[in-house]
């Protein structure tokens, strides 16, 4: 038995319409990935310095917005240059006292490799031990004849970094300056005022919680940084090497780079584990100890369960959202993974909640009669 399925043309039409649309769309996003990035990088810092910015602005004459603005940006700077005035001079102090302990550890190395040689020549491998030699040599010649390519690929790379934060902080301004505006205008679209509330209660209820996952971050990242910053100073009450002063720089660094999920207290632990390798190598090594058993605890315990709390999301739920958002997208997936589980359990929520009202109001015989007479009437006066 044979089934013929007829299409009219303008349907055929209407569905290869769709699909060449939705092809185009993904290329345009594709191609405008950098762009996007940048722009969803401005709107979460506009998001994160929104609510300090409306503190601010309420405290100056005339609740000037720009003024606010300007002023939570001149904060951020400030912050910025304080992490650098207490960090960096501590980083080349400790630079210096491993210069100076150089030439020691040199004349250590070489009775060594006297040493070392001996048991080569004894045991047959200086042929081995030469080609390698070899080898490392010919490598060493090839990134030496393209070290200029090397450094003309950083220079680019590092001009585009400063213009991609340039846009970001002018886009960030300008959306804390016009999105209370821009937001006013698109309500005063709307013709079913019971619609808008309800489009702006779902809006709120978003801001909320990327907010929340923001300050939770801050939370998370100044509880970490106390931690390294006590054990640091801990560590130095011990030993006679390590100076009490690198508690400071300590919190400094892991507050600023544990702001980056997943990879930021990483490289602040290798960095103030270094720091303390310079000066005393045992409890360097204690440091890092201390590093990987805290990170358990932070990333299964503490992280899990604030950001619970202000995401209004299970610890389960927010693990597996970070898994799949650094499969799916890598970094960024794991930075932009929890607001974005977030704003799914809201529209989830919300619509859950309509069918709770809508399946009430069908189990009233009264209101399901409304509906049936006012459905008639209404194809009545299309009739």
């Amino acid at each position: 038995m044979k089934v013929r399925i007829e299409i009219d043309t303008k349907t055929f039409v209407r569905f290869w319409l769709v699909v060449i649309g939705f092809i185009l769309a993904g290329w345009m996003i594709f191609s405008a990935r950098e762009a996007l990035f940048i722009i969803g990088t401005a709107l979460f810092i506009s998001l994160a310095l929104s609510h300090p910015v409306r503190k601010l602005a309420s405290l100056l004459p005339g609740k000037s917005r720009v003024g606010g603005t300007a002023l939570a940006f001149v904060s951020l700077v400030l912050v910025l240059g304080a992490v650098v005035w207490f960090v960096i001079p501590p980083v080349v102090q400790q630079s210096a006292k491993f210069a100076e302990s150089l030439p020691a550890l040199s004349d250590q190395a070489s009775k060594q490799w006297v040493g070392l040689a001996e048991f080569i020549d004894q045991n047959g491998f200086r042929p081995q031990v030469d080609e390698t030699l070899e080898n490392i040599k010919q490598q060493s010649s090839t990134w030496a004849a393209d070290i200029g390519k090397n450094i003309i690929s950083g220079v680019g790379s590092f001009a585009s970094f400063i213009v991609a934060l340039f846009l970001v902080l002018v886009l960030a301004f300008l959306m804390l300056i016009e999105g209370p505006s821009w937001m006013d205008r698109i309500w005063k679209i709307y013709s079913d005022k019971s619609k808008m509330r309800h489009h702006k209660s779902l809006v709120e209820k978003i801001y909320g919680v990327v907010t929340g996952y923001i300050s939770g971050q801050l939370t998370v990242s100044g509880i970490g940084a106390l931690m390294a910053g006590l054990c640091v100073f801990i560590l130095s009450l011990i030993s006679p090497n390590i100076d009490g002063n690198l508690a400071m720089p300590t919190i400094l660094i892991t507050f600023v780079l544990t702001l980056i999920p997943m990879f930021g207290s990483t490289v602040a632990g290798v960095l103030v584990g270094l720091l303390l390798l310079l000066n005393d190598p045992v409890f360097g090594i204690v440091y890092g100890i201390y590093f990987i058993v805290y990170q358990q605890i932070e990333n299964n315990f503490i992280s899990p369960a604030i950001q619970a709390k202000k995401v209004e999301l299970s610890a389960l739920v927010i693990l597996i959202s970070v898994t799949i958002g650094i499969y799916v997208a890598g970094l960024v997936g794991g930075v932009i993974a929890i607001p974005i589980a977030g704003t799914i359990k809201v529209f989830i929520d919300d619509y859950l909640e309509r069918r709770q009202v809508v399946k009430k109001d069908d189990d009233k015989p009264v209101a399901k009669l409304v509906k049936k007479l006012t459905a008639a009437a209404k194809s009545d006066k299309t009739a």
